[in-house]
């Protein structure tokens, strides 16, 4: 797993899939507040008048001299739940991104990821 300092210096890097497909940029980085570790990220996505943040598990993610390698493909992230870049994850929102991704989100937690 990408360790949680390293990942942070690469906000504002692009994030592509495996294939290479760009798909964004890095926004912010989220920890599981079960393991404390890097769990998600945060993407920019759109164009420059309709941008908003998808999001994308850290699973087998690579960090390359220029961009952030997810595991999962370029339409799967586009399709992800999504907030507006001046908005905030709710808690509320976090079982749809856990379901899309098809991760278990765990009995008796209101909140599973903290941004950082």
């Amino acid at each position: 797993m990408i360790e949680a300092e390293n990942i942070r210096d690469w906000r504002d890097h692009n994030v592509v899939d495996a294939e290479g497909n760009k798909i964004g940029t890095l926004e912010s980085v989220y920890v599981d507040t079960v393991s404390d570790s890097p769990f998600m990220i945060g993407i920019v996505i759109g164009l420059p008048t309709r941008r908003r943040i998808t999001f994308a598990p850290l699973e087998n993610a690579v960090v390359a001299p220029s961009y952030v390698k997810v595991a999962w493909p370029k339409q799967l992230v586009k399709e992800a739940p999504t907030i507006s870049t001046d908005g905030e994850l709710l808690a509320e929102e976090e079982r749809g991104i856990f379901d899309h991704y098809g991760l278990e989100f765990g009995v008796g937690h209101s909140r599973r990821l903290a941004r950082r």
